[in-house]
């Protein structure tokens, strides 16, 4: 496949306050003031610090360099700041990089924020047409796709209504429609879906895979770890102006989600002792089948999470409770000490015990995993939640042996057969 887009040395600067004072009044008094190293004039009080940052150099971009197939849907992730806005506005040629260069073959349609070309005092008919003037479109080529427009957009009632009354909601609907029916070459999509409600999320994440199935690029910029991981076939993630790791989805996403998560990051953990507790966990620890120590696990072999309680006083009633989370807060299986039929946990006698949960080998897929736990009882005479350590542990599984390994997606890592059956003998 062939290179549409080429990101070479890109790097963008922004001066902080030199300009934009408010009026031309304010800016010239400023500008001479500065010239005279006099404070600002227009400063209140309190804004001392503030002036300090005046005409300080700002860098939104620094070195980034990236290729993008014909036919790829590349991902990009990052915390807010990160510069994934302002690489699409380059991209978009809405403003030019300070340095380095992007190559860029075919016809690029923006989405970047709510509105992105939308003129307000014209009508949504209007704003199609003006759009797909934009683009280099013919008004025969507008009028072919206009009705399937309208139709996706689910706003036909208000198509000649002016857009300045549009909800945000009608906004996006309308400006996604007209985007990725417009038949560009390259479709660029910012976080705006994030405005629409659920079910015309999912309609525009199909119409992108859609437009991708059809040979044209697609990059996606979203917060929502779930859709990047469904879309993206490759993805970038952005940090401080600078791409810090690109490649595969599922590895970009998960490198990014334990480097920004506030979650427990440890496959040994020691909790203080509180002597007015009846249960405690005190500590808790992931291992391998050899009772090792271990925060990585291969899909083929067992995670065994060992927690060491003290019962002071027996709990009529206890019960534990298991979940097993995605670093981005997915649910991905949940457990009791009921599973196997009767509660092994309910009056455990006073003493240290040792309770051991297994998670078979090929339960989960690839990626990275916290274990959350808790123990309440309807009985305890000190309450409900008897003890409740919360994310405990954390460990990471990878696939090194199956075809596709950790490029697999979804929540588990369980290998089916396939047969071949002759026909004769099913249907």
């Amino acid at each position: 496949m062939s290179t549409v887009i080429s990101v070479e040395h890109i790097s963008k600067s922004y001066r902080l306050g030199l300009i934009g004072g408010g009026t031309l009044r304010e800016d010239v008094s400023r500008w001479w003031a500065r010239m005279r190293r006099k404070p600002d004039p227009n400063l209140k009080i309190g804004e001392e610090h503030h002036a300090r940052h005046i005409g300080q150099e700002f860098w939104a971009l620094q070195d980034v360099n990236f290729e993008v197939k014909e036919g790829e849907i590349l991902g990009i992730i990052g915390r807010n700041g990160a510069g994934k806005s302002t690489l699409l506005k380059i991209l978009s040629r809405v403003t030019g990089p300070t340095s380095g260069y992007v190559k860029i073959k075919g016809r690029i349609a923006s989405l970047l924020e709510v509105g992105t070309g939308f003129h307000p005092e014209l009508t949504g008919r209007e704003n199609v047409f003006l759009n797909g003037a934009i683009l280099g479109m013919t008004k025969a080529e507008i009028r072919k796709t206009f009705d399937e427009i309208v139709a996706f957009s689910e706003i036909e009632e208000f198509i000649d209504t002016p857009v300045k009354r549009y909800s945000s909601g009608m906004y996006v609907r309308l400006a996604f429609a007209v985007a990725a029916h417009l038949e560009p070459e390259i479709l660029i999509v910012d976080e705006v879906l994030a405005v629409g409600d659920a079910q015309f999320q999912k309609k525009c994440l199909g119409k992108i895979q859609d437009v991708a199935g059809h040979g044209r690029t697609v990059l996606f910029v979203s917060h929502n770890m779930s859709a990047i991981r469904s879309l993206c076939g490759s993805c970038i993630w952005m940090d401080g102006g600078s791409v810090r790791g690109s490649g595969s989805t599922f590895q970009t996403v998960d490198d990014y989600l334990r480097s920004s998560a506030k979650l427990v990051n440890a496959s040994e953990a020691v909790l203080p002792e509180d002597p007015k507790k009846e249960f405690q966990v005190l500590k808790a620890r992931a291992t391998n089948a050899d009772g090792e120590l271990c925060s990585q696990f291969v899909c083929d072999e067992g995670v065994c999470l060992e927690l060491l309680c003290q019962v002071r006083q027996t709990v009529p009633g206890l019960y534990g409770y298991l979940q097993i989370s995605r670093r981005d807060g997915t649910e991905v299986l949940v457990s009791d000490s009921f599973d196997t039929g009767g509660n092994s946990m309910d009056g455990l006698s006073p003493g240290l015990h040792t309770l051991r949960i297994t998670v078979p080998a090929r339960s989960l897929a690839p990626g990275d995993y916290v274990a959350y736990f808790s123990f309440t009882s309807p009985l305890s005479i000190s309450g409900f939640d008897v003890d409740c350590p919360g994310d405990l542990l954390s460990f990471q599984i990878t696939d090194p042996n199956t075809k596709r390994g950790n490029n697999r997606g979804g929540f588990f890592g369980t290998l089916l057969p396939w047969q071949v059956i002759p026909f004769s003998q099913t249907f």
